[in-house]
């Protein structure tokens, strides 16, 4: 079976996770909180709604602000993830969630002019 990282990965928000179940994603939010046991988190989006994620290996880094999440949708539209990366978020290089949100909508809502296609392999 190919890598999850072999291939574009759609970006999507909380609203939209049950559309993917079982495909690769990618997801941007921030954390609201971390479990004890470092094997999951709480992401929010730009609209506010929570999404869970659920890790291989307990997390060995303090995870706060912004995280951007790259993994598999479960069955219960929980992010199994795959790979993180925490991204700059102080007064100098704020990430604002709400227009990222606004863009990702756009891209959906017009994918004739945001052809981002990804494959499917069976």
């Amino acid at each position: 079976m190919a890598s999850i990282f072999e291939s574009p990965k759609t970006r999507v928000n909380t609203s939209m996770l049950s559309q993917y179940t079982s495909r690769p994603v990618c997801f941007v939010g921030r954390v609201e909180k971390v479990h004890p046991t470092g094997k999951s988190f709480t992401l929010s989006d730009g609209e506010g709604k929570s999404a869970s994620v659920e890790l291989n290996d307990p997390l060995e880094e303090e995870l706060t602000g912004i995280v951007e999440v790259v993994g598999m949708v479960s069955n219960k539209g929980t992010l199994m993830s795959n790979a993180y990366t925490i991204l700059q978020d102080d007064k100098e290089n704020s990430f604002d969630l709400e227009l990222y949100n606004e863009a990702l909508k756009v891209i959906h809502d017009f994918p004739e002019h945001y052809p981002f296609k990804v494959a499917m392999s069976g």
